[in-house]
């Protein structure tokens, strides 16, 4: 497996797998925004803020980032390879990106939400903690926090 920057040649690839883990992700459910959200990926790509996980030229994990934010924006990894610490990888990736003096912060489900389980899980045995709660695209969330 190799952990490095997409760019915009893996951009169907990347896509490929985004439309088979959309369900997890409110602001995804439409055609339209499956496209925009094609449109931000190019755009971190462009700055150098898309990790992608290969196996075999295959893209089996994703994620997005900002530098000027400290904030993991997006983060998914193919349902048949999970459990293999792609994600774990991808972060520590990113992380080598970010400075290592500010806390890094992400949003998922808040709790008792049943698709949030697993990624709230994930980031606290990271080491981030519970923030705040707000919504993302309609959708209540918790941000979680890196304190660095």
């Amino acid at each position: 497996m190799e952990i490095e920057l997409g760019n915009m040649y893996d951009i169907d690839n990347w896509m490929n797998l985004v439309d088979r883990v959309k369900g997890n992700f409110p602001g995804l459910e439409t055609k339209e925004a499956l496209e925009e959200h094609r449109k931000t990926v190019l755009s971190f790509m462009g700055k150098n803020s898309a990790i992608c996980a290969k196996i075999d030229d295959k893209i089996v994990g994703t994620l997005l980032f900002s530098k000027d934010n400290n904030e993991l924006c997006f983060l998914a990894v193919d349902t048949e390879y999970r459990r293999q610490h792609i994600a774990e990888k991808m972060v520590s990736y990113m992380l080598t990106f970010m400075d290592p003096e500010s806390d890094i912060v992400v949003t998922t489900y808040r709790e008792g939400v049943p698709e949030g389980i697993a990624a709230r899980a994930f980031y606290k045995r990271l080491g981030f903690v519970e923030g705040k709660l707000t919504e993302e695209f309609g959708s209540p969330v918790q941000e979680f926090i890196l304190k660095r």
